[in-house]
């Protein structure tokens, strides 16, 4: 339990401080470090369900691109503001430092195993926020 406590802080707090970074208003502030971290338990709690990593990575892209819409309707802001924040959790940063660092050490097949694994992420965050935004898309036309 202690163990999903601090991930979700520690995407609350990690998407805090990018948004402080980039200089976000403090009114925005707590709503979008909220979604990171709504979002990174959308992940665990698909991870804990189906492993791997591409799902997970996708429906909660999804999640982060849903919920952030929701914001910015009820804030009255654009959705950017609070979908970059959500998804920062998600980045495989970790994945890709040991892929390049297997690389760079000519270790081919751990570089090829982590490679892998930080191209399905990747792909995951692009095809989540893609389904929403077609569904988003379709449900407009069909209005």
């Amino acid at each position: 339990m202690i163990h999903i406590v601090s991930q979700l802080l520690s995407a609350f707090v990690g998407a805090l401080g990018f948004a402080l970074v980039f200089g976000m208003r403090k009114r925005y502030l707590f709503a979008a470090s909220l979604g990171a971290l709504l979002g990174w338990g959308v992940y665990m709690l698909v991870d804990a369900l189906l492993g791997d990593v591409f799902l997970p990575s996708l429906a909660a892209a999804a999640f982060a691109l849903t919920y952030s819409e929701m914001m910015a309707k009820a804030l009255k802001t654009p959705a950017t503001l609070f979908v970059i924040p959500a998804i920062i959790p998600l980045v495989p940063g970790g994945s890709l430092y040991y892929t390049m660092s297997y690389a760079v050490h000519r270790d081919i097949e751990n570089a090829r195993l982590f490679g892998v694994r930080t191209a399905e992420s990747a792909l995951a965050i692009a095809a989540g926020i893609s389904i929403v935004l077609a569904i988003r898309e379709l449900r407009t036309k069909r209005q």
